[in-house]
């Protein structure tokens, strides 16, 4: 069983950053030479790609989940 929901959005943020983060640390190493503003665009692009992600997953999820106090959900009062 999950321990929480999976967010798409958060995974795709996660991998934006951690691409940064090579980027520099391969500067950095002198594996190759990063300009400074290439990080700019990679991150600006990683959030808004990351966003319209989460966008899509979140009107998936709710198109997907029935409204609260449906019968037949569990939820509501009980008779």
């Amino acid at each position: 069983m999950l321990r929480h929901e999976f967010r798409p959005g958060r995974l795709v943020a996660g991998v934006v950053f951690t691409l940064a983060g090579v980027l520099y640390a391969g500067d950095a190493g002198g594996l190759w030479e990063t300009p400074w503003f290439v990080v700019a665009p990679v991150v600006v692009g990683g959030l808004l790609l990351a966003g319209a992600t989460e966008a899509v997953s979140r009107s998936l999820r709710r198109r997907r989940d029935p409204a609260p106090g449906t019968p037949g959900t569990g939820s509501g009062t009980a008779s």
